[in-house]
């Protein structure tokens, strides 16, 4: 079965931003925040402090991933001209998004360069109050100005839009805001990460959430729903009924595979992240196609 991972991510340098200060490699693919806090953001059998486009191939081609969409975020730091420069050299197994924050001064000098020049035609919002942008401005409406500004340029663009938005029942997990600005651009595709990054605990909120946000031009990709299923072990049970849920909800074909790699391969493997779905009966084998395939080939290649 072919498949496509829309959700990882390169590391040049680590050079995240959170609500922990700034984050910077501490080494053997550790990283430590200015407040003390230590994360294991590399796994430690890659050897080194960085994660290459080269370096993903290799695991793609191990685990039969035919392209990966190069998604960014602060929890690493912004990665542009390092995903543009591999998405050049391997255009057959890349695209990559693009991500910018709303509050720079120069916000359109910057989307100048890597949208009119660079072409990236992804845009992607990390929002969170952990690492994304209310991590370090004060939390925003995601129907407001801020924001509102954001999603009418990436529309005028002919963008997919990609957001975010954190942690279930966070100050950022807003979820009728997104659904009213959503609904202000019914030609732009967005996709919502982390399948709303819900707990065991939040299985009501994440469900009405989704129903919310069950609206023709909207995709919710997979990435690390295992993890915040957790504790749990592979096949992740956990997740396999979250991801049912969401079927019955918005259907198979709004669900996008993801894997978030490379962090989540510091707990466990990439075949590991592959098959807990793959080998789920409650899919069948035309949804997992759409799942692992389809569904991102339309929002991302097409």
């Amino acid at each position: 079965m072919k498949i496509i991972d829309a959700h990882v991510h390169l590391v040049q340098y680590i050079a995240g931003t959170g609500s922990g200060g700034e984050m910077r490699s501490i080494g053997n693919g550790k990283a430590q925040y200015a407040s003390g806090e230590i994360y294991q953001m590399i796994p430690k059998e890659f050897n080194d402090d960085k994660v290459t486009p080269e370096k993903i191939i290799e695991l793609m081609d191990e685990n039969q991933v035919e392209k990966a969409v190069l998604l960014q975020g602060n929890f690493f730091g912004f990665q542009n001209l390092y995903t543009h420069e591999a998405v050049l050299k391997y255009p057959n197994r890349f695209v990559g998004a693009a991500s910018y924050d709303p509050f720079s001064r120069k916000k359109d000098q910057i989307r100048q360069h890597l949208f009119d020049q660079l072409n990236f035609k992804i845009v992607k919002f990390e929002c969170s109050t952990g690492s994304g942008l209310m991590a370090n401005h004060p939390t925003i409406a995601l129907n407001g100005e801020v924001m509102d500004e954001c999603y009418s340029y990436s529309n005028q663009m002919g963008h997919t839009f990609v957001i975010d938005i954190g942690k279930c029942g966070s100050e950022s997990w807003q979820i009728e805001n997104l659904r009213e600005a959503i609904k202000r651009y019914p030609d732009m595709k967005f996709v919502v990460c982390h399948l709303l990054a819900a707990n065991m605990q939040q299985e009501e909120l994440m469900k009405d959430g989704l129903r919310r946000l069950n609206l023709p031009n909207v995709w919710f990709d997979l990435a690390a729903v295992h993890h915040n299923c957790g504790p749990d072990t592979y096949p992740y049970t956990n997740a396999r009924y979250f991801l049912n849920q969401a079927k019955q909800i918005v259907g198979a074909q709004r669900l996008i595979y993801g894997s978030d790699i490379p962090s989540v391969l510091t707990k466990d493997s990439y075949r590991h992240l592959i098959d807990y779905i793959m080998e789920d009966s409650n899919f069948t084998l035309q949804e997992k196609e759409r799942i692992f395939y389809q569904n991102a080939k339309q929002v991302y290649f097409e």
